[in-house]
This record gives structure tokens, sequence and C-alpha cells, in this order.
């Protein structure tokens, strides 16, 4: 089910990028930007390369810049997924070995108590945007009053079945080159979506783009970094408009 295009181009991590700060919330350390006294907070849950990854931060700050307080969290316990992507089954920790540690099920039980702790800090609405792997803890979030909107960025592990009961709006941003969750199975989600006219939704393939772009683009490659500012926008809005 994961192969090498949920690895492709990994990220430099970088334990001291971003103009942020860490910060232990819920029992999870965690990267923080933006304003500590606003009362909107956005939840970005990583793909498997984790909190560190420059470009996260990066897009960390770029939306708190808009009032929100942002929150990354590291699900991954100081273990992110490292090493080679195209690992043999003698490898020392391929991928789905890896995933037997940090299932997607577990980023969601790990991420109610960082809410929880957001909410006792006293903020009023939160939403919660999730990369590759972290589309699934955050479409869990969606089926219950945990967050108030949600933002899957090219989804690993999500089925048709996962997507049916969300109860908050979300916004779907796809890859139009993704074995993860091919078109055929974005199409789906719309469809499924469309048909529960009082969870507001919004589904968009992107052209060109191959699964993972909006975090993991190449700086030369100047269709990816525009299609994903244009989904960083996408992300945004959404959040501007159900956050609040």
């Amino acid at each position: 089910m994961s192969g090498p295009q949920c690895c492709a181009n990994p990220p430099a991590l970088d334990s001291s990028c971003g103009v942020g700060h860490k910060e232990e919330i819920g029992g999870l350390k965690c990267y923080v930007t933006g304003p500590s006294h606003s009362k909107l907070a956005l939840l970005l849950i990583s793909d498997i390369f984790g909190y560190e990854a420059p470009k996260l931060r990066k897009l960390a700050d770029k939306v708190s810049a808009s009032g929100f307080y942002v929150v990354v969290p590291d699900f991954f316990y100081g273990d992110p997924f490292q090493g080679d992507p195209f690992a043999t089954e003698n490898a020392e920790r391929p991928l789905p070995v890896w995933l037997k540690d940090h299932g997607p099920d577990k980023g969601f039980e790990d991420a109610k108590p960082v809410i929880q702790a957001l909410k006792s800090k006293g903020i009023s609405s939160i939403g919660a945007a999730g990369f590759c792997w972290g589309a699934k803890p955050v479409l869990e979030l969606g089926k219950y009053p945990y967050i108030q909107a949600a933002v899957l960025l090219h989804p690993s592990f999500v089925s048709l079945e996962d997507v049916q009961p969300v109860k908050v709006p979300i916004s779907i941003l796809g890859a139009e080159i993704d074995i993860m969750s091919p078109p055929e199975l974005l199409k789906k989600f719309e469809e499924a979506l469309n048909a529960k006219p009082e969870v507001d939704s919004f589904v968009k393939i992107f052209p060109g783009v191959e699964h993972g772009w909006t975090v993991r683009y190449k700086d030369e490659d100047e269709v990816a970094v525009k299609s994903a500012e244009e989904a960083h926008e996408d992300m945004l809005n959404w959040f501007v408009k159900y956050v609040k």
C-alpha cells in the first residue's frame, strides 16, 4: 500500500528551522508559531518525515501570519521515517516495518490530548490539516467535534469508507500523479461528500504534480512550486472561512 512515491524527495530534517519555537503540548513535542494570544489554532499533521521538515515549518510560519496559532506536533516521538524508500526486504527498517510502530490510528489518539491542551489554553476554534500520513488522523478527528474544519493534502491510507462519516467542512487537495490517492479515488471522495449537503466540501486535483508535492516540492521545479503555493492558499482560505 505504501511505496516509493510516498517517500520521494525526502527533506533534510532541521530541528532549528522556522521562526517559531519548540514547546510540549498534550504530552508531545511541538513546533509552535504564530500569535500565542490567538483564539484560533491550526494543527498541521506531517507526513512520515515528521515535524522537523523545513518546508512544513515554513508553511506553518506562512499560515500563522493570518492570525492563527499553529502547532506541528511530533507524532513520531523523535523517530521519523529515515532511509531508502526502495529498501529491500533485508533492509534494517523498510517503510512497512516503520509503519507498524507509527500507524495513523495512533496519530489520531495522540492528537486528542494536544487538542484538549489547546482548548485549555483558551483556544475556541481549531482547524487541522494532514499531509500524506497525517491525512488519516485529521479525517478521524473530523468525525467528532474535536475540530471545526479539515484539510487533507495528498492523503495516504484513506478509503472511501473513511471519508463518508466526516462531520466538519472538509477540503481535499490531491495530485494528478498519485498512487496513494489517484484521481479516480478522489472523485469518489467528491461524490460521497456531495451526497452530504449538510457538510461543506471541496475537492481539487492539481495537474502535473505528484503525491507529496505540497511539502516536498523541488525548489527548481517551477510548476510544482507554483502548484504548492496554490494548494497552500486553498488550505488557508478554507481555514479562514471555517475556523472562526
